[in-house]
Protein backbone atom coordinates (compact mmCIF):
# COMPACT_ATOMS: atom_id res chain seq x y z
CA UNK A 1 0.00 0.00 0.00
CA UNK A 2 1.28 3.44 -0.92
CA UNK A 3 2.38 6.15 1.56
CA UNK A 4 -0.68 8.25 0.71
CA UNK A 5 -3.12 5.48 1.65
CA UNK A 6 -1.18 4.79 4.85
CA UNK A 7 -1.39 8.47 5.79
CA UNK A 8 -5.12 8.43 5.09
CA UNK A 9 -5.46 5.31 7.25
CA UNK A 10 -3.59 7.00 10.10
CA UNK A 11 -5.97 9.96 9.79
CA UNK A 12 -8.97 7.62 9.94
CA UNK A 13 -7.60 5.94 13.08
CA UNK A 14 -7.05 9.34 14.68
CA UNK A 15 -10.55 10.40 13.67
CA UNK A 16 -11.95 7.29 15.34
CA UNK A 17 -10.09 8.16 18.56
CA UNK A 18 -11.73 11.60 18.48
CA UNK A 19 -15.18 10.09 17.83
CA UNK A 20 -14.92 7.80 20.86
CA UNK A 21 -13.57 10.66 22.93
CA UNK A 22 -16.71 12.62 22.04
CA UNK A 23 -18.92 9.61 22.88
CA UNK A 24 -17.15 9.41 26.24
CA UNK A 25 -18.14 13.01 26.98
CA UNK A 26 -21.73 12.28 26.00
CA UNK A 27 -21.77 9.24 28.28
CA UNK A 28 -20.75 11.44 31.22
CA UNK A 29 -23.96 13.50 31.03
CA UNK A 30 -26.36 10.62 30.36
CA UNK A 31 -28.71 9.60 33.21
CA UNK A 32 -27.34 6.85 35.44
CA UNK A 33 -29.20 4.21 37.47
CA UNK A 34 -29.59 4.83 41.18
CA UNK A 35 -27.23 1.92 41.96
CA UNK A 36 -24.50 3.67 39.98
CA UNK A 37 -25.20 7.16 41.35
CA UNK A 38 -25.00 5.85 44.91
CA UNK A 39 -21.57 4.34 44.34
CA UNK A 40 -19.19 6.98 42.89
CA UNK A 41 -16.56 4.30 42.33
CA UNK A 42 -18.81 2.81 39.64
CA UNK A 43 -19.09 6.02 37.62
CA UNK A 44 -16.01 5.45 35.43
CA UNK A 45 -16.86 1.82 34.81
CA UNK A 46 -20.45 2.64 33.80
CA UNK A 47 -19.32 5.35 31.37
CA UNK A 48 -16.59 3.14 29.93
CA UNK A 49 -19.03 0.28 29.37
CA UNK A 50 -21.45 2.59 27.53
CA UNK A 51 -18.69 3.60 25.10
CA UNK A 52 -17.70 -0.06 24.74
CA UNK A 53 -21.34 -0.90 23.98
CA UNK A 54 -21.44 1.74 21.23
CA UNK A 55 -18.31 0.27 19.64
CA UNK A 56 -19.69 -3.27 19.85
CA UNK A 57 -22.94 -2.31 18.11
CA UNK A 58 -21.23 -0.34 15.35
CA UNK A 59 -18.24 -2.63 14.73
CA UNK A 60 -20.17 -5.89 15.18
CA UNK A 61 -22.92 -5.01 12.72
CA UNK A 62 -20.35 -3.48 10.36
CA UNK A 63 -18.30 -6.70 10.27
CA UNK A 64 -21.41 -8.85 9.92
CA UNK A 65 -22.85 -6.80 7.05
CA UNK A 66 -19.50 -6.53 5.25
CA UNK A 67 -19.04 -10.31 5.22
CA UNK A 68 -22.72 -10.95 4.47
CA UNK A 69 -22.70 -8.76 1.36
CA UNK A 70 -19.21 -9.84 0.22
CA UNK A 71 -19.01 -13.57 1.07
CA UNK A 72 -16.37 -14.07 -1.62
CA UNK A 73 -13.88 -12.48 0.81
CA UNK A 74 -13.96 -15.66 2.89
CA UNK A 75 -12.28 -17.57 0.07
CA UNK A 76 -9.09 -15.52 0.46
CA UNK A 77 -8.43 -14.79 4.12
CA UNK A 78 -4.80 -13.84 3.55
CA UNK A 79 -5.03 -11.46 0.59
CA UNK A 80 -8.73 -10.66 0.26
CA UNK A 81 -9.40 -6.95 0.47
CA UNK A 82 -12.36 -4.60 0.77
CA UNK A 83 -12.52 -0.89 1.48
CA UNK A 84 -15.24 -1.55 4.04
CA UNK A 85 -13.01 -4.01 5.89
CA UNK A 86 -10.09 -1.58 5.83
CA UNK A 87 -12.24 1.22 7.26
CA UNK A 88 -13.59 -1.14 9.92
CA UNK A 89 -10.08 -2.06 11.08
CA UNK A 90 -9.15 1.65 11.25
CA UNK A 91 -12.35 2.40 13.18
CA UNK A 92 -11.77 -0.36 15.74
CA UNK A 93 -8.08 0.52 16.07
CA UNK A 94 -9.18 4.00 17.11
CA UNK A 95 -11.51 2.55 19.73
CA UNK A 96 -8.81 0.31 21.22
CA UNK A 97 -6.39 3.25 21.38
CA UNK A 98 -9.05 5.46 23.01
CA UNK A 99 -9.99 2.78 25.55
CA UNK A 100 -6.34 2.16 26.42
CA UNK A 101 -5.81 5.87 27.09
CA UNK A 102 -9.08 6.04 29.05
CA UNK A 103 -7.97 3.20 31.33
CA UNK A 104 -4.49 4.66 31.89
CA UNK A 105 -5.52 8.30 32.41
CA UNK A 106 -8.26 7.31 34.85
CA UNK A 107 -5.80 5.23 36.89
CA UNK A 108 -7.60 1.95 36.19
CA UNK A 109 -4.59 0.05 34.86
CA UNK A 110 -4.24 -2.26 37.82
CA UNK A 111 -7.86 -3.41 37.83
CA UNK A 112 -8.11 -3.48 34.02
CA UNK A 113 -4.76 -4.99 33.10
CA UNK A 114 -6.44 -7.76 31.09
CA UNK A 115 -7.97 -5.13 28.83
CA UNK A 116 -4.59 -3.45 28.37
CA UNK A 117 -3.02 -6.75 27.27
CA UNK A 118 -5.92 -7.43 24.91
CA UNK A 119 -5.80 -3.91 23.45
CA UNK A 120 -2.02 -4.03 22.94
CA UNK A 121 -2.46 -7.25 20.97
CA UNK A 122 -5.32 -5.83 18.91
CA UNK A 123 -3.63 -2.52 18.15
CA UNK A 124 -0.31 -4.10 17.11
CA UNK A 125 -2.07 -6.68 14.92
CA UNK A 126 -4.40 -4.16 13.29
CA UNK A 127 -1.58 -1.72 12.58
CA UNK A 128 0.31 -4.49 10.77
CA UNK A 129 -2.83 -5.24 8.70
CA UNK A 130 -3.35 -1.58 7.83
CA UNK A 131 0.29 -1.21 6.72
CA UNK A 132 0.48 -4.38 4.62
CA UNK A 133 -3.14 -4.67 3.47
CA UNK A 134 -2.99 -8.43 4.17
CA UNK A 135 -5.15 -10.54 6.50
CA UNK A 136 -7.91 -7.90 6.58
CA UNK A 137 -10.51 -10.64 6.14
CA UNK A 138 -9.12 -12.37 9.23
CA UNK A 139 -9.58 -9.13 11.15
CA UNK A 140 -13.18 -8.86 9.93
CA UNK A 141 -13.86 -12.39 11.17
CA UNK A 142 -12.31 -11.57 14.53
CA UNK A 143 -14.42 -8.43 14.81
CA UNK A 144 -17.55 -10.56 14.62
CA UNK A 145 -16.81 -10.98 18.33
CA UNK A 146 -18.31 -7.53 18.80
CA UNK A 147 -21.75 -8.99 18.06
CA UNK A 148 -21.24 -11.21 21.11
CA UNK A 149 -19.89 -8.26 23.09
CA UNK A 150 -23.22 -6.43 22.66
CA UNK A 151 -24.91 -8.95 24.93
CA UNK A 152 -21.90 -9.37 27.18
CA UNK A 153 -21.89 -5.62 27.84
CA UNK A 154 -25.65 -5.60 28.42
CA UNK A 155 -25.05 -8.33 31.00
CA UNK A 156 -22.49 -6.21 32.86
CA UNK A 157 -24.64 -3.08 32.68
CA UNK A 158 -27.61 -4.99 34.12
CA UNK A 159 -25.48 -6.29 36.98
CA UNK A 160 -24.15 -2.82 37.78
CA UNK A 161 -27.56 -1.17 37.69
CA UNK A 162 -29.15 -3.86 39.90
CA UNK A 163 -32.13 -4.17 37.56
CA UNK A 164 -34.87 -5.92 39.56
CA UNK A 165 -36.15 -7.85 36.53
CA UNK A 166 -34.66 -11.32 36.91
CA UNK A 167 -36.42 -12.39 33.69
CA UNK A 168 -34.52 -9.75 31.70
CA UNK A 169 -31.16 -10.90 33.06
CA UNK A 170 -32.05 -14.56 32.54
CA UNK A 171 -33.10 -13.97 28.92
CA UNK A 172 -29.92 -12.06 28.15
CA UNK A 173 -27.88 -14.76 29.92
CA UNK A 174 -28.93 -17.43 27.44
CA UNK A 175 -28.75 -15.13 24.41
CA UNK A 176 -25.26 -14.14 25.52
CA UNK A 177 -24.21 -17.81 25.70
CA UNK A 178 -25.51 -18.53 22.18
CA UNK A 179 -23.81 -15.41 20.79
CA UNK A 180 -20.59 -16.35 22.56
CA UNK A 181 -20.51 -19.65 20.70
CA UNK A 182 -21.62 -18.22 17.34
CA UNK A 183 -19.58 -15.02 17.16
CA UNK A 184 -16.64 -15.56 19.50
CA UNK A 185 -15.72 -19.22 19.83
CA UNK A 186 -16.62 -20.35 16.29
CA UNK A 187 -14.73 -17.62 14.33
CA UNK A 188 -11.77 -17.91 16.71
CA UNK A 189 -11.60 -21.69 16.31
CA UNK A 190 -11.83 -21.44 12.51
CA UNK A 191 -9.11 -18.79 12.28
CA UNK A 192 -6.81 -20.73 14.60
CA UNK A 193 -7.23 -23.84 12.42
CA UNK A 194 -6.68 -21.80 9.25
CA UNK A 195 -3.53 -20.06 10.51
CA UNK A 196 -1.96 -23.25 11.85
CA UNK A 197 -2.67 -25.09 8.59
CA UNK A 198 -2.18 -22.52 5.84
CA UNK A 199 -0.21 -19.50 7.08
CA UNK A 200 3.58 -19.57 6.99
CA UNK A 201 5.05 -19.15 10.46
CA UNK A 202 7.40 -16.33 9.57
CA UNK A 203 7.22 -12.54 9.50
CA UNK A 204 3.72 -11.14 9.81
CA UNK A 205 2.22 -14.64 9.71
CA UNK A 206 4.22 -15.73 12.76
CA UNK A 207 3.34 -12.54 14.65
CA UNK A 208 -0.39 -12.89 13.95
CA UNK A 209 -0.37 -16.62 14.76
CA UNK A 210 1.24 -15.93 18.15
CA UNK A 211 -1.36 -13.21 18.83
CA UNK A 212 -4.15 -15.58 17.83
CA UNK A 213 -2.96 -18.38 20.13
CA UNK A 214 -2.65 -16.00 23.07
CA UNK A 215 -6.15 -14.73 22.33
CA UNK A 216 -7.37 -18.35 22.29
CA UNK A 217 -6.11 -18.81 25.85
CA UNK A 218 -7.73 -15.57 27.00
CA UNK A 219 -11.08 -16.41 25.40
CA UNK A 220 -11.19 -19.87 26.99
CA UNK A 221 -10.38 -18.32 30.37
CA UNK A 222 -13.19 -15.76 29.96
CA UNK A 223 -15.58 -18.49 28.86
CA UNK A 224 -14.86 -20.52 31.99
CA UNK A 225 -15.53 -17.40 34.09
CA UNK A 226 -18.79 -16.79 32.29
CA UNK A 227 -19.98 -20.37 32.86
CA UNK A 228 -19.05 -20.28 36.54
CA UNK A 229 -20.67 -16.90 37.11
CA UNK A 230 -23.96 -17.39 35.27
CA UNK A 231 -24.50 -21.15 35.15
CA UNK A 232 -22.42 -22.76 37.92
CA UNK A 233 -22.17 -20.12 40.69
CA UNK A 234 -21.34 -22.77 43.29
CA UNK A 235 -18.00 -23.30 41.54
CA UNK A 236 -16.90 -19.69 41.95
CA UNK A 237 -13.96 -19.20 44.29
CA UNK A 238 -12.96 -16.15 46.28
CA UNK A 239 -15.82 -13.97 45.05
CA UNK A 240 -17.79 -13.66 48.28
CA UNK A 241 -17.60 -10.19 49.72
CA UNK A 242 -15.29 -8.97 46.96
CA UNK A 243 -16.01 -5.40 45.97
CA UNK A 244 -15.41 -5.05 42.26
CA UNK A 245 -16.57 -1.45 41.94
CA UNK A 246 -14.37 0.38 39.49
CA UNK A 247 -12.88 -2.82 38.13
CA UNK A 248 -13.34 -3.58 34.46
CA UNK A 249 -13.16 -7.33 33.96
CA UNK A 250 -14.06 -8.84 30.62
CA UNK A 251 -16.16 -11.31 32.59
CA UNK A 252 -17.44 -10.47 36.08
Amino acid sequence: MGPGWRAASAAMVAGSVVIFGALCRVAVVLPRPAAVRSRPSRAWRWRNLLVSFAHSVLAGLWALCSLWYSPELLSDIQDGYSVSGHLLVCFSSGYFIHDTLDIIFNLQSRSSWEYLVHHAMAISAFVSLIITGRFLVAAMLLLLVEVSNIFLTIRMLLKMSNVPSLALYEANKYINLVMYFAFRLAPQAYLTWYFLRYVEVQGQGAFLTANLLLLDAMILMYFSRLLRSDFFPSLRKGSAGRDVDGEKFLID
